[in-house]
């Protein structure tokens, strides 16, 4: 049983049958979960050692790793029907929309820091902490998750592409030469059976 599967048997009616609807975004947001753990991971361990004054910078090498991650576990589950196009084209458009949520993700905490200065000495080291994890871990992060998921299924993963190619793979052509015949054949006879039968002169 896979994860979403998993999430779905035990989730009640009618939560499920949306879900169910929506089951690229369940995978998108458990994607998200996992990118959340690794993003914080590796933002408070740089700003808690080697850039404890740079906490923008910390967190910009925090969201680079979690977008690294997230593109392969994207690409590999989330959108895994999705796309068509080259691989290099793929990564290039997910990395430069990616680039664009990460100064999304940058804005509240660039705020919180420098517009409001929730930091110290303004405020307690308590206060610094809290606010940078609301501004640069729940407020960014939520507005570049929305903007991230409509960007990729519009420009990295869209899904006219993937439908694209499964309808190249039912064209004609593909049809055996035999088949086709016996359906034009078909064709033709059921086009007889229905014509107006002429009254005799």
């Amino acid at each position: 049983m896979t994860v979403v599967e998993s999430v779905l048997s035990h989730t009640p009616e009618p939560l499920r049958s949306v879900l169910i609807k929506h089951r690229e975004m369940l995978k998108f947001a458990i994607v998200g979960g996992t990118t959340f753990v690794v993003d914080n991971g590796v933002w408070y361990l740089l700003k808690l050692s080697v850039l404890e004054d740079k906490p923008t910078t910390a967190k910009a090498i925090a969201i680079i790793v979690a977008t690294i991650v997230s593109y392969v576990l994207n690409r590999e589950w989330s959108f895994r029907t999705r796309g068509g196009r080259e691989r290099h084209h793929e990564a290039a458009l997910f990395f430069v929309v990616s680039g664009l949520a990460v100064l999304v993700n940058l804005i509240p905490l660039y705020l919180s820091r420098y517009a409001f200065h929730l930091e110290v000495p303004n405020v307690s080291r308590w206060v610094q902490e809290t606010a940078d994890f609301v501004s640069g871990s729940i407020i960014g992060m939520l507005l570049a998750m929305v903007f991230r998921f409509w960007g990729f299924k519009k420009f990295v993963f869209p899904s006219d592409l993937g439908q694209r190619r499964r309808d190249a793979a039912r064209a004609p052509e593909a049809v055996p030469a035999e088949t086709a015949e016996v359906a034009e054949v078909t064709d033709i006879t059921k086009i007889k059976q229905l014509r107006p039968k002429q009254p005799n002169a």
